[in-house]
């Protein structure tokens, strides 16, 4: 039996188990794993500047491409504890990671040592496992049950716990005969999805809830070939907007109270039976509850048993994978369609297509400083289909969802659940290093923006390059929003005068200043006119010099988005941003 230390063989099984990319900080109680990379050389690493920007970039990694899974690792003490926000965001929007950590030697534990922190308890509610190794004789066993854990059912992320001298113990293992454990997933049986195709026959005027899930099984296509088959208008959550198409005809729009549509809210309100696949029902997408559930049927399909009734109790609910459904649904439909056994929706439909081209809201503003709104406009006609956006919180992203376009399955890379400031530019890092043959754009507002600002100098370093739109309206936009209900504006102002930079007048930070001192190009844009021609040169700089761009637009002060506080049936539109489609020159219209 070959001999080798622990860290070696949890290496090797990196490499078995298709792991290709790590993202972390070196240190004194991890520096033996990060010799085995070295001697090994199959996992390539990015030196992140801070850990919790390591664990965004893992999950950046992990989202951006099926079947990866991003690794951040760290020392002992708090680089684990920093890398906790990004264990919470994984678990939250089910994205499987793995978090390794160095630790202090077994023997020291329970000593207060030097950085010794008992970090698997810590971040057991944020994981799938968490668990610190302390013979090293499991080392192989601990690694192929996380890659087991963190693709089996729901997925979710893993931590792995070093101590030293656990690491650099010498153990027997045979890489040449390692196998990951099979994969565990729940299918749906032909009996419940006949019943739940029963039940959605049935209905006069259905829908489709699309959710992350269905992503996370690589089911995009079985998605949109499911709703062609029945004729069934479609409705993405934040975390399954790309499902379908944006332009689709049978994308009927996104429901919420805040990331929605007009027209979406619209035909929710007016369906009779929602199926939903692989989605949460998350407050942020229903609202109150007696609204969103009213007078129709529920059919829930989720991968996880304890989601079903989480929320609310469906009239049906199967445990399953959401490609394993779908595609088992795709072959009922099929007999049915044969049999000359479904119904005619064109009716439905068309009443949705009308909501779509109707019910749209107010893009096109030429005041100075900019309306947020305008920048949409113009992200929509700079940008291509195959663009891959990257935002996690505030208005920022909000209105993004409300006004930008999104065409395919993983091009809209969205921190649902969590929401923490500063996971936009490191989240980007790690979709690019997944795939650099698709235009990443990142899109911040100036507070997310500076949270993490100091991970730009990763992007410069090893050319990871990107578009970082950053609009700046110096306020933290969405809680000044939402102190409006408490007759406030207290302590949400970023707003000072720069006494290096005066031609800010009053808006701060400097961002130009700091991105091109971490290595990075940037642009300012003030007039609404501009931005086509600064969007065309971030993309010129982007490829010259192979760094992220960061295209800064200044935004009035205040704006309010359009949201609700309550029900989906009660949004504040802001009257005078509510328009029909006549007005609206970049409104989105679905394909005859």
């Amino acid at each position: 039996m070959p001999k080798m230390r622990a860290v070696d063989a949890a290496v090797l099984i990196l490499e078995k188990e298709g792991a290709t990319q790590a993202f972390g900080l070196p240190g004194a109680a991890i520096n033996p794993f990060y010799s085995a990379m070295r001697a090994h050389g199959g996992i390539h690493h990015v030196l992140a500047r801070h850990v919790e920007g390591a664990s965004h970039m893992a999950e950046g990694f992990t989202r951006a491409k099926a079947g990866n899974i991003g690794i951040c690792i760290g020392t002992s003490g708090p680089a684990g504890t920093d890398m906790i926000t990004g264990l919470y965001s994984a678990w939250a929007d089910s994205i499987p990671i793995l978090c390794i950590t160095g630790q202090a030697p077994v023997s020291k534990l329970h000593k207060e040592d030097f950085q010794a922190v008992d970090i698997a308890s810590i971040a057991k509610p944020v994981t799938k496992m968490a668990m610190t190794v302390l013979e090293a004789a499991q080392v192989p066993g601990a690694f192929q049950k996380a890659f087991f854990e963190m693709r089996s059912g729901r997925p979710g992320p893993v931590l792995i716990d070093l101590p030293i001298d656990v690491q650099q113990t010498v153990i027997d293992f045979d890489p040449d005969t390692y196998e990951p454990l099979q994969v565990s997933k729940p299918a749906a049986t032909r009996k419940q999805l006949a019943k739940a195709l029963d039940l959605l026959t049935a209905a006069s005027r259905p829908l489709i809830v699309a959710g992350g899930g269905i992503i996370n099984a690589n089911a995009a296509a079985e998605l949109t070939e499911l709703a062609e088959l029945l004729d069934i208008p479609v409705i993405p959550t934040l975390m399954g907007w790309g499902t379908i198409p944006d332009d689709h005809r049978l994308m009927a729009g996104m429901v919420g109270l805040q990331t929605s549509h007009r027209y979406g809210n619209a035909t929710l309100l007016e369906s009779d039976f929602v199926l939903g696949v692989g989605n949460r029902w998350a407050n942020r997408h229903t609202g109150a509850l007696d609204v969103y559930t009213k007078d129709r049927t529920f059919v829930h399909i989720d991968i996880e048993p304890t989601q079903i009734g989480r929320v609310f109790a469906p009239d049906f609910g199967i445990v399953s994978d959401a490609g394993a459904a779908l595609r088992g649904l795709i072959e009922l439909a099929r007999e049915r369609k044969e049999a000359g056994a479904l119904p005619d929706r064109s009716e439905w439909v068309d009443s949705c297509v009308q909501r779509k081209a109707t019910l749209q809201r107010k893009t096109h503003f030429d005041t100075v400083p900019m309306k947020p709104q305008r920048v949409y406009e113009e992200m929509n006609k700079a940008f291509g289909r195959d663009t891959r956006y990257v935002s996690t919180i505030g208005l920022s992203q909000i209105a993004g969802a409300q006004f930008l376009h999104v065409y395919q399955a993983r091009n809209w890379i969205n921190c649902g659940q969590a929401g923490p400031l500063g996971w936009t530019g490191p989240a980007a890092l790690g979709v690019v290093a997944a795939d650099r043959s698709v235009p990443v754009v990142a899109l911040s507002g100036d507070y997310d923006f500076q949270f993490m600002i100091e991970e730009l100098a990763v992007g410069a370093q090893f050319k990871l390059p990107y578009i970082h739109v950053v609009v700046n309206n110096s306020y933290l936009g969405l809680i000044r929003q939402a102190q409006r209900g408490f007759d406030m504006d207290y302590h949400v102002s970023l707003a000072f005068d720069n006494i290096n930079s005066p031609e800010l007048e009053g808006y701060g930070v400097d961002h130009l200043k700091v991105a091109e001192g971490l290595g990075c190009k940037a642009i300012r844009v003030r007039e609404a006119d501009d931005l086509q021609a600064a969007f065309e040169k971030a993309r010129a700089l982007m490829a010259e010099y192979s760094v992220p761009v960061v295209v800064e637009v200044i935004l009035e002060k205040v704006t309010n988005i359009a949201m609700g506080g309550a029900g989906i049936d009660a949004i504040n539109e802001f009257e005078d941003l509510a328009i029909s489609a006549a007005d609206a020159p970049t409104a989105i219209t679905a394909i005859a």
